[in-house]
């Protein structure tokens, strides 16, 4: 199901928006669609504090660890075989 968003607007930032679309050869709405999800993806999801509970708990974990050179050299271990694209 679509809904209509109706904003209103001074005419100085209706021409800078209008502006904007032109210059990407693209309608107004599709630019204001555009700019709308964007700036909805920035917003973060979750409360800080539930993200930072989920870190506490997952910092409690002893994950398996190797040293960082080992690491790396089987790193570029695996870069010589044929094990990737």
């Amino acid at each position: 199901m679509t809904k209509r968003l109706q904003v209103i607007m001074k005419d100085p930032e209706y021409r800078e928006i209008q502006r904007a679309a032109r210059s990407r050869h693209m309608s107004i709405a599709e630019w204001v669609r555009q700019a709308l999800d964007l700036a909805r993806r920035r917003e973060p999801v979750g409360s800080i504090s539930k993200k930072l509970e989920i870190i506490r708990a997952a910092a409690q974990h002893d994950y398996p660890v190797t040293d960082i050179d080992d690491m790396l050299a089987e790193i570029e271990r695996g870069y010589g075989t044929s094990a990737h694209p």
